[in-house]
């Protein structure tokens, strides 16, 4: 069998063990270990996974993964949610389309000490939605807005996905986040923009006139405290050089239980549910690493990626365009595959891709300006038809909402991605313009 047959092979046996419904990470363990089998036999198989198991698991890199979930998920079981809430409520009240804004920014607010989008998208859903309903506003634009404002929760650090990407390419993680920072407040004010907007040009979806926002109070403002304290204790902890990521993450999901018990939110039953729910998305991510591991080193071997490589480097084609190519790439990716999958698949073939093209720039800005630039494409998946799995989250926390109007609902903010995306493709100074100010 030649290696373009056989890296076809392994790629389709991996898309129909995902289409009758196995895990990813079963899927792309059974792909693989086929596809190493075949070329090198049982026994530098077994060694492999015995070898390779080992050296992932025990890496210290890995830690700071389960302590950033064990952080959201304190976050989400400690009443947080209410209080950014109600605190963007006020502020964004007076405006038309307000509550549907405050939502985005409570989003945003909430990612930055959680890094889920997914956790992002159901703790903020549960406190919005029955805010929105109560003043008027659409199921379209109440599950649309709450769907794209979860996206947040990886396009802003602690993002879990920047993580991994930082894992798996050995860039510096804190410079990663600082990257973020920008981007992820654009995306905000898109987002924002983007209401204010729809609520003009399609009328019906949001109050002519919302109600007089409650005014702010001292209650209101101690509500967000905690959230500012952790967050500037963990970023600046790890940007002034007091502690490593790993450490600052131990910091920030300390706080964050010390902020659930002193609001009274944090039981017994809920402390449980946090490590159990940790327990379960760590071990998740750690079984895609290694399905992941094991389908990167069979295709290694076909030596196809690397012929890939060089086919594209003797086409003489722009590196933009390549980049372009590959953004795309990961949109039409996101349908079929979440986007820890697709990291931990792609990257290993794409990162050496783009490292060996010249963009005008140094190479550990290229890299992390590319990390940048996938961040921001795995997002479509979450809200893009036909999977979107925030749009699943949030349509099932909905049930009267009928799915096509969530998605109709969701559209705005993908132009506003796409917007996004481009001016981060043609301007890479946008993202990397802090990156200068970190040691």
């Amino acid at each position: 069998m030649s290696p373009l047959a056989l890296t076809g092979l392994i790629f389709g046996s991996m898309l129909l063990f995902m289409a009758v419904r196995f895990p990813i990470a079963i899927s792309m363990f059974l792909a693989g270990a086929f596809g190493y089998i075949y070329q090198a036999g049982w026994p530098p198989f077994a060694n492999f996974v015995n070898a390779q198991s080992f050296a992932r698991f025990a890496s210290y890199d890995l830690s700071v993964i389960p302590l950033f979930i064990l952080m959201g998920n304190f976050a989400t079981h400690g009443g947080i949610s209410r209080s950014l809430f109600a605190f963007a409520a006020t502020v964004m009240g007076r405006f038309k389309g307000g509550l549907a804004m405050a939502s985005v920014l409570a989003c945003a607010s909430f990612g930055a000490i959680s890094g889920s989008s997914v956790a992002t998208a159901a703790t903020i859903t549960g406190v919005a939605l029955p805010e929105m309903k109560r003043h008027g506003y659409s199921g379209r634009l109440a599950t649309g807005v709450l769907a794209a404002g979860g996206t947040l929760g990886i396009q802003l650090p602690p993002s879990v996905v920047l993580v991994i990407y930082a894992i798996l390419t050995e860039q510096n993680i804190s410079k990663l986040f600082t990257a973020a920072v920008i981007p992820g407040l654009i995306a905000m004010v898109g987002y924002m923009l983007a209401v204010a907007i729809y609520v003009r040009v399609v009328p019906g979806q949001a109050p002519e006139h919302d109600e007089a926002p409650e005014p702010m109070t001292l209650a209101k403002l101690l509500g967000v405290l905690p959230i500012l304290i952790i967050f500037t204790a963990v970023f600046g902890g790890i940007y002034g050089g007091f502690f490593t990521p790993t450490e600052g993450a131990a910091v920030g999901a300390a706080l964050t239980l010390i902020t659930g018990v002193m609001k009274r939110e944090m039981t017994w039953r809920k402390f449980q549910e946090c490590f159990l729910g940790t327990a379960t998305s760590a071990a998740l991510i750690f079984l895609i690493f290694m399905g992941a591991d094991l389908m990167n080193a069979a295709l290694a071997m076909t030596q196809v990626p690397n012929q890939m490589a060089s086919v594209v480097g003797s086409w003489g084609l722009s590196p933009l365009l390549v980049v372009t190519g590959i953004l795309l790439f990961y949109v039409l990716l996101g349908a079929v595959m979440d986007e820890m999958s697709m990291l931990l698949l792609t990257i290993p073939i794409f990162f050496p891709m783009i490292m060996a093209l010249d963009f005008g720039m140094p190479k550990d800005l290229t890299a992390i300006w590319f990390g940048i630039m996938v961040l921001m494409t795995v997002g479509f998946g979450l809200v893009a038809p036909p999977v979107g799995l925030n749009v699943y989250i949030v349509n099932g926390l909905a049930r009267d909402v009928p799915m096509a109007e969530s998605y109709k609902g969701v559209m705005p903010f993908l132009i506003s991605d796409v917007l996004r995306t481009m001016l981060f493709l043609f301007f890479p100074i946008v993202p990397l313009w802090l990156v200068q100010f970190v040691g």
